[in-house]
């Protein structure tokens, strides 16, 4: 190891840099651009991962909606076309029969999917706005950000059935004077009055609800519109090691089983699965990266390589040279490290400008997209990845220099001194 620290060692690699100059900094760009181009993949990927993350992190990433439709079968004596009603019951059928199943939330609403959103009056104020009726455990699967001195509703809530309401950021402004607290404060929902006992934030990412949504307690809306044991949809959040798409598979069919459908009948049920589609563009984020460490590796296999060549070059160039070394008394072993540590040094220089450029890149683009509504955020590299890249470079950077130092090596002073 002591070689590496010897002052008249880096004098000739240095000499024998500047001498190729031109022809060495082109080489050197195949490395330069290989981890430039493994930086700039696997940072993309990352930013991608990050935003994501971020837009999904409201929501129960293994979270799916069941709802009912019409059947396109007939079964069971029944005819075509029978319209699916989801019911209560169906929340504890499906929570003891399928283990895979964490939280479930039945959902009803006023205002989305066809109805007509709720007239609601405060004073002089008014506004139409989309009412749901849940159950403390909605907040499991999608998160309600609660502005301070509010809260959501609870399980007294639901079995006093009371006239409570969480209102959004929109109904507060609309409803309400500039810096007027509501909490407390009651407002008319269609016929009936409710107190006030939050107000919710639109969170950013993904959610389920806007910022105009009142919530009520299942049970207070269940006696309002005399909905009785009906559910308008159900939200279903599966434990994060079970298969997504299996546990909708099974959820459906367990439906059909209950309601009587032909298990073959695909529209009796409609599903969206969030927990599919989050792996599948987690998938492909992971596909980046993958495809980043493919073509950076190549590239930078293809940079070293021509480091070598130029190497190859060099010995031939310094025949004479060396030769006049092995004739003063230098070892073979002294020549060959010579050779090898030109090779690691400007494989690892090329590296790490690479990397400092790709750093500089992705630091611009995160500049440039910090504050656009798009799933993208923080491009970043792990450190262990760019101890990685360093280290494949030392490793192949080592290799290559292997064969000019076995050419050096093989010189023979005498005919090295007899070179013209």
């Amino acid at each position: 190891m002591r070689f590496i620290f010897d002052r008249n060692t880096w004098q000739e690699i240095f000499g024998s840099i500047s001498k190729n100059r031109t022809r060495t900094i082109i080489t050197m760009i195949g490395v330069l651009w290989g981890i430039f181009v493994y930086i700039g993949l696997s940072g993309a990927a990352k930013g991608m991962d990050n935003g994501f993350d971020k837009v999904f992190k409201t929501v129960s990433m293994n979270s799916m909606f069941v709802w009912g439709q019409s059947t396109s079968m007939p079964y069971g004596g029944y005819k075509t076309g029978r319209q699916m009603q989801l019911k209560l019951d169906n929340v504890t059928d499906l929570q003891n029969r399928i283990p895979e199943i964490q939280y479930i939330a039945p959902r009803i609403d006023m205002g989305e999917f066809g109805t007509e959103p709720v007239y609601t009056v405060r004073g002089q104020k008014s506004g139409t706005y989309t009412v749901n009726g849940d159950y403390p455990v909605y907040t499991k699967i999608a998160t309600k950000k609660i502005f301070d001195g509010g809260r959501f509703i609870n399980d007294e809530d639901i079995e006093q059935a009371r006239k409570v309401c969480v209102i959004g950021e929109r109904n507060l402004q609309e409803l309400f004077e500039k810096d007027e607290d509501p909490i407390g404060q009651y407002i008319r929902i269609g016929s009936v009055y409710f107190q006030v006992i939050g107000v919710h934030k639109l969170a950013q990412g993904v959610s389920f609800d806007n910022d105009s949504a009142i919530f009520i307690p299942f049970t207070t809306f269940r006696k309002l519109y005399n909905t009785g044991e009906n559910v308008g949809y159900l939200c279903i959040a599966a434990y994060d090691d079970a298969d997504v798409v299996q546990v909708e598979k099974d959820v459906k069919m367990l439906l059909k089983n209950i309601h009587r459908v032909d298990p073959e009948d695909e529209r009796a049920f409609g599903s969206f699965n969030l927990g599919e589609a989050f792996s599948k563009i987690m998938g492909f984020a992971q596909g980046l990266t993958f495809l980043s460490l493919i073509v950076g590796i190549a590239t930078i296999l293809a940079g070293v390589i021509g480091i070598g060549n130029i190497l190859l070059i060099s010995v031939k160039e310094r025949t004479k040279e060396l030769g006049v070394r092995r004739a003063l008394g230098a070892t073979p072993a002294e020549v060959r490290n010579q050779i090898i540590l030109e090779s690691v040094f400007l494989t690892v220089l090329s590296g790490i400008i690479g990397i400092i450029l790709g750093a500089g890149v992705l630091a611009l683009i995160n500049n440039l997209t910090k504050d656009i509504d798009f799933p993208y955020t923080n491009p970043t590299v792990p450190i262990p990845y760019v101890l990685g890249a360093l280290l494949i470079m030392v490793v192949l950077g080592t290799l290559i220099g292997l064969i000019p130092a076995q050419r050096a090596v093989s010189i023979k002073p005498i005919d090295a001194l007899r070179e013209e």
